[in-house]
């Protein structure tokens, strides 16, 4: 039982407020939401409100929250802690509770009137006399140092005892004041503008991994290990350009389609041509580009263990000018067993020559159990630098290992419950929302994890050339499944959780679906199914969005 908390991780100016703060927490339901250090600006003033309380069922306080020694002397109130200074925490809480009604009256999308309001002092280090009263602050208006086991009954029975006040919020107004004060419905100017300083920080993040990779110049065969976020498909694209700038010829390989295009679009804004790998793309394509045969694309065995047999034996045929000096492998994870003899054919020195690979078991969505058939010294990535820690904290139970969540504070994470067969059109109204409310379309993808989206289906109607060049068109949002969105992202992801084909790999396909969005994440699906593949951390942490 904890509420929600914004931001996630507040500054406080005292130690006594961040006490409070986290003690109240801990004893209010998951349905309330407390928000801390809430600024209001207009002409007159800027006033701050220390923690504002909204609970559904009960109502919206507003808390002044004052640490040291208070006392009330000759009429005025007093804080000693060092010094001794005249404050006035009734006024503060007063006008605050007024700028935030005001607030609201003022706000466009607020439409429930005015919200049942109470101010209160809490006085975390203090123990009020006994009989103490205050004109301006009745003994029920005040928490002190007594009381804070007992803060949000406190909050509860001022509510509850409030004279001439509307109805208390339902859970459905509590989320609309939240959205009103910190919610992602922001014009679509400073929308674009925020993704593009997130982005900038995320990637300012990401090069600071570098420093693995000066550390290993002088390894040659490495395996690097991480969870979602953690930047391996930029270090795997720097690891190649690098070995490339040494005059070595590099293929940068990966399994996927959509991975691969974005890999070869990121290859072509190095400035330096001379920099780019001479292969980049598809495990197989690189086999077709040998001169294989291309299979049917429904010819599973071809794929999987026919063409890699061939592409042994090609290699086995080319000059030393086609083979490579180094392969860089991104989600290889992906690979099969039978894969890797053709990875070390593709080297000139099969024995010696440079392999570096990048992986995360926890992503290990097909069925296949590949391992490097050579030995790979492994180095481990610890920290999550793109999802937000609202987002990161959702799947952080799903990885392999415990990661340090960098990625910044945002808004949380949307959980919208319905029936499994409803996710999917559950789903495409909550992404036409977002584009409603100023999202870029190039921003937004909408993610399955079973049918695809009609969309989908129609677009690979076209061909898969079509169909993932839409990735970066910016007339529409991306329509995918979590399969083939592995190692891409978005600022926005709207997840269906419409079914399993296989719920032996659910987890896994839960894990890459949760961790594709950067700064918002919405999902849509029945809680129950969310908790049977994913666990009770997973569905705790939706559950409380609601």
């Amino acid at each position: 039982m904890t509420a929600r908390m914004y931001p996630a991780d507040p500054s406080f100016e005292s130690k006594a407020e961040e006490l409070f703060a986290n003690t109240l927490r801990e004893q209010l339901p998951d349905d309330a939401v407390m928000i801390c250090n809430q600024r209001f600006t207009d002409r007159g003033a800027d006033r701050e409100a220390d923690v504002i309380v909204a609970w559904p069922g009960h109502g919206v306080a507003v808390l002044e929250v004052k640490g040291g020694s208070v006392s009330l002397r000759d009429g005025r109130w007093w804080q000693t802690g060092g010094r001794s200074k005249a404050i006035h925490p009734v006024e503060q809480a007063l006008k605050c509770k007024y700028a935030l009604r005001d607030y609201l009256y003022a706000a466009p999308r607020w439409s429930r009137g005015n919200p049942r309001l109470v101010h209160l002092v809490a006085l975390p280090t203090t123990t009020l006399p006994g009989g103490f009263v205050a004109p301006d602050a009745p003994r029920w208006a005040l928490i002190d140092k007594t009381e804070l086991s007992e803060a949000a009954g406190r909050i509860a029975s001022a509510l509850r005892q409030a004279e001439n006040q509307p109805e208390p919020p339902t859970a459905d107004d509590v989320e609309l004041l939240v959205d009103c004060l910190v919610g992602t419905l922001i014009p679509q100017a400073d929308l674009v503008a925020q993704l593009g300083e997130r982005e900038a920080a995320v990637e300012l993040l990401t090069r600071d991994q570098a420093r693995l990779l000066d550390f290993l110049e002088s390894h040659d065969r490495v395996e690097i290990r991480g969870g979602a976020g953690s930047g391996k498909t930029w270090l795997a694209v720097e690891k190649a350009r690098r070995l490339t700038a040494e005059g070595k010829r590099v293929a940068l390989l990966c399994y996927s389609r959509g991975l691969a295009e974005f890999l070869r679009r990121r290859v072509t804004t190095m400035l330096n041509p001379r920099h780019r790998p001479a292969y980049v793309g598809e495990f197989h394509e690189l086999g077709i580009a040998w001169g294989a045969e291309r299979g049917d694309d429904d010819n599973s065995p071809y794929w999987e263990q026919e063409l890699p047999r061939q592409m042994v034996a090609r290699a086995s045929q080319l000059p030393d000018a086609e083979l490579f000096d180094a392969v860089v492998i991104d989600e290889a994870q992906d690979f099969d067993q039978s894969w890797w003899p053709a990875v070390l054919a593709a080297l000139r020195d099969p024995e010696n020559g440079c392999l570096y690979v990048f992986s995360d078991e926890g992503q290990r969505v097909f069925m296949r159990q590949g391992q490097s058939p050579v030995p790979l010294e492994s180095y481990d990535l610890v920290q999550n630098l793109r999802n937000t820690k609202q987002i990161g904290g959702t799947f952080s139970s799903l990885a392999k290992a415990q990661m340090k969540l960098l990625g910044g504070d945002g808004v949380p994470v949307q959980f919208v419950p319905c029936a499994t067969d409803d996710a999917l059109q559950v789903a495409d109204d909550v992404a036409v929302g977002l584009l409603d409310v100023g999202w870029p379309s190039e921003s937004v993808a909408l993610l399955t994890t079973y049918r695809r989206h009609p969309v989908q289906v129609e677009r690979q109607a076209a061909g898969q050339d079509a169909y993932w060049a839409s990735y970066w068109d910016d007339e529409d949002l991306f329509y995918g499944h979590v399969l083939g969105f592995k190692g891409l992202e978005r600022p926005a992801v709207v997840l269906a959780i419409n079914g399993f084909r296989d719920e032996a790999r659910a987890r896994e396909m839960l894990y890459v679906g949760l961790s594709r969005a950067r700064d918002l994440l919405v999902v849509c699906g029945d809680l129950e199914l969310i908790r049977r593949v994913g666990g009770d951390a997973v569905a705790h942490r939706l559950g409380i969005q609601r």
